[in-house]
């Protein structure tokens, strides 16, 4: 069969399926039938995996003249209130014309075509950035570019009227950081494998400081350089925002707050494998304050409390990264990367302290 990645593991026909112990992540009969009733190519697919794969499963797909991509949850057991493909293409289709987002072309809710529901989407052309600047991009006057269209990206975002856009019922509009506490602090008592003081004492410093928030608006929730497609050529220009599992509707400055957090200078301290991208250290980048003052020009919201928001952000990463190394500790999980995580958490949630008092 020509697929680029291996059959047994990721690929497989619907008598493999049934007789591995471990499921495929793409049955191959019922999803080209599922491609074929929406006009999705035609033939024999050639697949190969996009992404590092720690949490959704993205594959592109050149069938018949035809390039799209395929996104779908991990394997089961999954973590509750994550990686929703409905949702996630809902939002996608509510600001598709309205933002820098890929076209959905089709959504599956039957479980029963590969083992979870799906969404498939157009292929974008660009470059997602992590180690590297891509060499059109690789000049002090496009890496500040970037970050500058970053920044405006982010504006349009939050610009979007998500009632026009369709997604009424998307999310509360109201008292959404007091829910973020409430529902990572339930999180945490679900997903902690062991007492770390620092995140209890994190999660009672953020409420009780709790800010006023601006009026509601569309929230990506894991806005960062990574989650971006950057257009092939110069001049630097966002292609198209990915990643939108964690979306909702509710503070802007919590995304805003994130990326800040994620944003690395060049004389910050060095944070290992917890360093996202550390391309942005180069000559040409704009620091947080710059990028900060970009936003508030743009948007007409003042960051009024940036040390809340990235401590929110960071509190909420130690949550979620707990969660990840309980399922490869519980052996629900066979990403090495994930199982790292132990000694990570508690790293992360001593900086989360020191930030709450101004170190």
């Amino acid at each position: 069969m020509p697929f680029d990645i291996a059959p047994d593991d990721i690929v497989a026909t619907h008598d493999e399926a049934a007789a591995n112990e471990r499921p495929p992540l793409l049955v191959l009969e019922p999803l080209l039938a599922f491609l074929d009733e929406h006009g999705l190519g035609d033939g024999e697919p050639q697949i190969a995996p996009i992404g590092d794969g720690h949490s959704n499963a993205t594959y592109l797909f050149e069938r018949g003249g035809a390039r799209f991509v395929l996104r779908r949850p991990p394997r089961p057991p999954i973590p509750p209130s994550a990686n929703d493909m409905l949702r996630e293409a809902r939002v996608l289709s509510g600001l598709h014309g309205r933002a820098r987002v890929p076209q959905v072309l089709a959504v599956c809710e039957d479980t029963d075509v590969i083992g979870a529901p799906f969404y498939v989407m157009e292929m974008v052309e660009g470059w997602v950035v992590t180690s590297a600047m891509p060499e059109p991009l690789d000049t002090p006057e496009q890496r500040r570019a970037t970050a500058f269209e970053l920044i405006d990206a982010l504006v349009e975002i939050h610009g979007v009227d998500w009632r026009a856009a369709g997604l009424e019922g998307f999310g509360k509009p109201d008292g959404y950081l007091e829910r973020q506490l409430r529902r990572f602090l339930g999180l945490w008592d679900h997903n902690k494998t062991r007492e770390i003081p620092a995140v209890e004492n994190v999660g009672a410093w953020l409420k009780d400081n709790l800010p006023d928030s601006p009026a509601a608006t569309i929230v990506h929730g894991d806005y960062r350089l990574g989650n971006v497609l950057l257009a092939p050529q110069s001049p630097a220009r966002i292609a198209a925002v990915l990643d939108w599992e964690m979306s909702t509707i509710g503070d802007p400055l919590a995304d805003l707050g994130y990326f800040c957090t994620l944003y690395v200078e060049r004389d910050d301290p060095r944070v290992g494998k917890f360093e996202l991208s550390s391309v942005t250290r180069e000559e040409g980048w704009p620091t947080r304050a710059e990028l900060v003052a970009r936003y508030e020009e743009r948007s007409g919201r003042s960051m009024t409390d940036i040390r809340w928001y990235q401590t929110l952000a960071l509190w909420k990463s130690i949550v979620f990264m707990e969660g990840n190394f309980k399922r490869a500790s519980a052996g629900m999980s066979d990403d090495p990367y994930l199982a790292a995580f132990g000694d990570g958490v508690v790293e992360l949630a001593d900086r989360a302290e020191a930030l709450t008092r101004g170190e």
